[in-house]
């Protein structure tokens, strides 16, 4: 089936420029412009050969629609995007599986300025909301939150970008509430703009974003993306026991996602506040699952039917069909225990 979805010539480009690569190389759809310190179990995992023969390569992309429209054509074979865009382009032919839930809390929620008149979610209507593309999971689900709620005409959804700029528009009061995710939230605050959540209890169980692959490829490709899910789960266990050494790691793997303009103190302690932001999302008891990486199919048929009853789709999605579990028993055939001694013997 041909796919159509749209690409506009320098994103095509964009890919195209970068296809040349060494054989020991997977290319990884991140699916933000900014790569932070969350990259850090691919930077760890790379230094410590946990990826069994290959390297990963970060690819940097506006949103989760984007990396699965980049894994739909086939310009890149993994992405880790939400799961509302691979639901969403079903229809379209994008037959894409989840093959490893990575961040197991819902990283999405409703932030405002610290000071805002804004204290509950019926205090957004006729507000603006900011997102960080329209590329984002996050604006499909604020539209969705909208229609829950009964006023979607009634809130504007602005893209506004990420880090500085975002925390500026924010700060201005151009935008009213935020729906972006943890790392941005830890972004935003370390610009020096307080935040405030407000509370959305049903979202909590929800997961997001987690590896997915064209499901022929993924068939055809099991050692590959077992090691891939394996690497990354030896890597976020090295993390959450010694996110310093992450940091660092992540700083000598990808040096561009250290910060400029700040003396290494403060871009340390600023790149630690925003990892654990995403480590809270990466612990297995906000899913109620055992298995790193491991997907609560009760959780995401919740999640799915949820989208479907505010439009994010146009037909209903089975859990069953875009989510797996069958390589999370390779993913997590390593010893934890000595993952965490590595982690905290590390030295700078």
């Amino acid at each position: 089936m041909k796919i159509s979805i749209g690409f506009g010539l320098a994103a095509l480009a964009a890919v195209w420029a970068g296809t040349a690569q060494a054989d020991n190389t997977v290319r990884v759809g991140f699916c933000a412009k900014t790569i932070t310190s969350a990259a850090a179990p691919f930077a760890i995992a790379n230094k410590y050969g946990w990826f069994e023969g290959f390297k990963v390569e970060l690819v940097a992309l506006a949103g989760s629609s984007d990396c699965v429209k980049y894994v739909g054509t086939g310009e890149l074979p993994y992405s880790l995007p939400s799961i509302e865009p691979v639901g969403a382009f079903r229809p379209q032919g994008i037959d894409t599986k989840v093959f490893y839930t990575a961040y197991q809390g819902n990283i999405y929620d409703l932030e405002v300025p610290a000071d805002s008149p804004v204290k509950t979610l019926k205090d957004l209507k006729g507000r603006k909301i900011g997102v960080s593309s329209m590329a984002s999971g996050g604006a499909l689900v604020a539209k969705a939150v909208a229609a829950d709620l009964g006023f979607a005409d009634d809130v504007s959804i602005i893209a506004i970008g990420e880090a500085a700029q975002a925390a500026a528009l924010a700060k201005s009061g151009e935008v009213q509430a935020l729906y972006l995710y943890d790392t941005q939230y830890a972004l935003i605050q370390n610009a020096g703009v307080p935040l405030r959540k407000i509370a959305n209890p049903e979202f909590d169980r929800f997961p997001s974003n987690g590896f997915i692959a064209l499901s022929d490829y993924l068939a055809k490709h099991r050692a590959e993306a077992q090691a891939l899910a394996k690497g990354y789960a030896m890597g976020t266990v090295f993390a959450i026991a010694n996110p310093e050494a992450a940091v660092r790691i992540n700083w000598e793997e990808f040096p561009y996602t250290k910060a400029t303009g700040k003396d290494d103190a403060t871009a340390l302690s600023d790149d630690i506040k925003t990892l654990q932001a995403r480590i809270a999302n990466w612990k297995l008891d906000k899913a109620g699952v055992k298995r790193w990486g491991e997907s609560s199919m009760a959780n995401y048929q919740a999640y799915l039917d949820f989208l479907l009853k505010y439009g994010v789709f146009k037909e209903p999605v089975k859990a069953a069909d875009v989510v797996t579990n069958d390589l999370i028993a390779g993913a997590n055939a390593f010893d934890q225990d000595s993952v965490r001694a590595q982690a905290k013997a590390w030295k700078p």
